[in-house]
Formats: C-alpha cells, structure tokens, sequence
C-alpha cells in the first residue's frame, strides 16, 4: 500500500488495534504499535524499524526502537486477541503446524544456531519457529508462534543473559513446540479442528500419539520408508511349555515400507480426486486410502503403556489409515499421509486437508516479502516476539479487510 492507501485505513486500523492491543495498558504505546502496523503495511524493500520510521510522517525511530525491543508488553496477550477476533471469521477446517527459518550472520541474535535451513534449503546459521495457523481453502491466518532453542543455548549462560531468554525456557524439540501451541490455543477457547502437518512432525510417532491421547485428528504428511504392517496382519506368539514367561505375541512377518504397502495393488486401486482450483485449472491426481498398522519401537512402547504393559497387551498395533497420491506419469506412489480420519472418510475431503498446507506457505511468503517478518534486525527475545507479534496482527487485519465483502478494495 502507499501512504495515501494507508491514510484512508487510519480509522479503520485504530478500532483494530485498540481492539487486539487492549491488553497493553498505556495509549502511547498502543500509538506505537499503531504506527508499527502502518509501516508494515506500507511499501517498501525493508520493514526494519529505521526505513519504516523514515517512510513514515509520524515515525520516530527511538520510539518505535524501545517499543518493540525493551517494553515489557506481553506479545501472547495481543496475539491471543488477534487469534480470538480474526480465526472465527476465518472459520478454518485445519489447524497446519509447520516451522519457518530466518538466516542470520553471527552468533548473537536469540536462537541462532547452524542448522537445517529451509529458506536456503540447506545446512546453514539461522534462527527457527515454529508457528501454528487455521487455515481454510479461501483464507489462513497464524495463532502463534515459538522461537526454537537450539541445544548448543540451553547452558550458555552468557548468551542467553544477554538475549534475554526467560530462566524457564529451554532447548525443546520442535514437535513439542508444536504441541504447546495446540494446547496453548485450546486455552485461549479456540475450537481444535483436524491437525495438519509435514513429514518434519508427522514422522514422529510421539507427536502423533499426543494428537490422539489428545482427542484431536489429524493428517499428517510422512516420509516413503516408514514402516507399516498390513491391516491384517495378526501378531502370534509361539507355543508355551509352561516353564518361564509366557512368550509375547508378535508380529512374525517383517513391516514393509509405506511405499511398498501404497503400491502393491498397483494403479488400479487408485481414483482420481480434485481438491481445488488453482491458476491454472482444477487440481488434481489419483489417490488411494488403505488402513495400515504403523511399526517401531515407539509405536510397540506406547501401545503396551496403553494396555498397561506387556502383559496385558495382545501384540496388536493400533490403525491408521494411508492416504497416498500416484500421479499420472509415475512410477510408484510419491506422497504418503497418515491420518486418525476413518478409510471410509470420503477422498476428496482427505485429499483437501492433506492439500490445505499450500495455505500456510502463502502466509509466510506474505508476511516474509510483503510485511518484514524476516527483517527484524534485534536480537533478543522480548524483541524477536514482539515483532512476530506485531507481524501476525497486521496480516490479520489485511486478511479481515479481505473477507469483508464491505471493505473497498485499494485503488
């Protein structure tokens, strides 16, 4: 928008915030998240604070400087207040967990580690989040998000003094990361919808046990090679003397991978389905949905700990059901997704929430390119926090002026 387009929204945008900046108890400060919001929204190549002050009438740099690095408003108020205004209007079908890296030069900025990078696509230094979103097929939003603490900050004192790092946060893997943000939006009285999330967490088998001790569904993508039984398979244990322990009842044929379970019928057992309509055309392909028994020792130890231990436990593994995609002009199947959905879920709804994370890569490249979610140039946590939060209440804004069948367009 140009500063003329920015102007026109003045009034529009301060109902916003003083609607979503309630929490944030002096008038000055919400003046400043005010201005914060319009130099994000304003044209420009860079949305750090001193090119945002300058494009700006009313922007002071210091201000905006000690606003989001070293005043102590809480960023989990305002984005609580954003998530509860603009999800409902949003009215998701998913929930998409997913993780976003930030690269960064030097070792001092909060959480900066080398590691996997997906903005290079590459081992490389950068910082990481992980970030929860509703989404549905015509719009999304993020509810929240969690900085990542590599391993190598847990016991750095002095950087983690001088980044500001809260006593009680520490290094957590990110599939727990992911975890605290459900629970964290269950809290704020955010209905949960189907759980969506990439190999990255749909791998785990813990991450996918928590969604279900949870009561909460999912589709999750997952890696060709995880192993599965078929869903007829029956564990048998050998006969018994009567002397020692009884033998446990066990699965007596090899898991296979899911490509080889996905394949066996060949191309035959699989039906085309559409799940939307991009630019180019309806979106489709050909996909099948069989019921598998996911393997592995976790699979095996929380299975015996829900039946109370080994003794108690027939050896079964719980169900799942397969989706998987074989493309026209393939060879093999080539996406696999476990979910908690019945088989007999109709295709084309799976299909969609299994597609619904396209969604949420939109988010990121809007509020990467087009708001400076990446151009936050502090380094401690208060201030990487706030400017997240900052970021996510005026893609929520430019998302509710979308929606609004009311709201004229910029000219």
């Amino acid at each position: 928008m140009d500063l003329g387009e920015i102007e026109q929204l003045r009034g529009e945008l301060a109902a916003f915030v003083a609607e979503v900046f309630a929490s944030v108890p002096r008038r000055d400060q919400r003046a400043k998240g005010d201005c914060y919001l319009r130099g994000l929204m304003l044209d420009g190549r860079r949305k750090s604070i001193q090119p945002m002050a300058a494009r700006l009438p009313d922007g002071d740099m210091q201000a905006l400087q000690q606003f989001v690095n070293q005043s102590p408003w809480d960023h989990a108020a305002v984005l609580r207040a954003v998530a509860v205004k603009t999800v409902p209007v949003v009215d998701p079908e998913v929930w998409v967990i997913d993780d976003v890296s930030f690269p960064k030069d030097g070792k001092m900025s909060v959480g900066v580690a080398r590691q996997w990078c997906g903005a290079l696509g590459k081992q490389s230094n950068c910082q990481v989040a992980v970030s929860l979103h509703a989404a549905s097929d015509t719009a999304s939003v993020p509810i929240s998000w969690r900085l990542f603490v590599p391993q190598q900050w847990q016991d750095d004192t002095a950087r983690r003094s001088r980044a500001g790092i809260p006593e009680e946060v520490g290094h957590r893997e990110k599939w727990r990361l992911a975890l605290d943000l459900i629970d964290e939006a269950v809290s704020w009285g955010l209905a949960p919808q189907v759980i969506v999330a990439d190999a990255g967490y749909g791998q785990n088998n813990a991450f996918r046990q928590a969604l279900t001790d949870r009561g909460l569904d999912f589709v999750v993508a997952v890696r060709a090679d995880e192993s599965a039984h078929p869903y007829d398979a029956v564990p048998t244990a050998p006969a018994w003397s009567g002397n020692g322990r009884k033998p446990a009842a066990r699965y007596r044929t090899k898991a296979l991978s899911l490509k080889g379970l996905a394949a066996e019928s060949g191309r035959k057992a699989y039906r085309q389905a559409t799940w939307r309509k991009g630019s180019q055309g309806p979106m489709r392909s050909r996909f099948r949905v069989q019921n598998v028994r996911p393997a592995g020792v976790a699979a095996r130890t929380h299975a015996m700990a829900q039946a109370g231990g080994s003794s108690a436990w027939g050896g079964v593994l719980p169900a799942l059901a397969l989706l998987s995609e074989w493309p026209t002009g393939q060879k093999t199947p080539t996406e696999y997704w476990l979910t908690s959905l019945p088989a007999d879920t109709p295709l084309r709804y799976l299909v969609r929430l299994a597609k619904m994370r396209w969604r949420i890569e939109h988010d990121y490249r809007e509020m990467k390119h087009g708001l400076g979610l990446d151009h936050f140039e502090g380094r401690t946590w208060r201030g990487w926090h706030h400017h997240a939060a900052l970021v996510t209440a005026a893609h929520a804004f430019l998302t509710l002026r979308r929606l609004d069948p009311k709201a004229q367009a910029p000219a």
